[in-house]
């Protein structure tokens, strides 16, 4: 580095950014673990629109990211964009897990794309979120 102060607008524009879609993922985890088992899919899916909406709004180069699959066994995952998805079982427990180790992963490949066609949980490798 040549010593040259950061601009300081930027940095706390991206601390402000991610620091939002955290603090908005760890909200979101904590209505969702109070709400009803039977909802709670719906629930946070509902609330991660959200977050995508809010992080695109403040900072569209920097998105926070959450694309959502039907596991095999009746769970929803919500991947994220950083490696790690949560995953709400038929029970309705949540479930942290990172996105390749945890699934059992089939993908479809057509000419030059490659898509997740199924996932399959292994909860034995994840970490069970927990109300407080």
């Amino acid at each position: 580095m040549d010593g040259a102060p950061m601009d300081r607008s930027i940095a706390d524009s991206e601390a402000n950014t991610v620091s939002r879609g955290e603090t908005s993922l760890s909200d979101a985890i904590r209505q969702t673990l109070s709400a009803p088992a039977d909802t709670r899919a719906a629930m946070f899916e509902k609330l991660a629109r959200e977050i995508e909406q809010i992080v695109a709004q403040t900072c569209p180069d920097h998105p926070w990211t959450c694309t959502v699959y039907n596991g095999l066994d009746g769970s929803r995952i919500f991947r994220g964009g950083v490696g790690t998805s949560l995953v709400i079982d038929p029970e309705g427990r949540l479930w942290r897990a990172r996105n390749y180790e945890d699934f059992e992963t089939t993908y479809r490949i057509e000419g030059n794309t490659c898509e997740i066609e199924m996932l399959r949980p292994i909860y034995s490798q994840m970490r069970q979120y927990v109300p407080k």
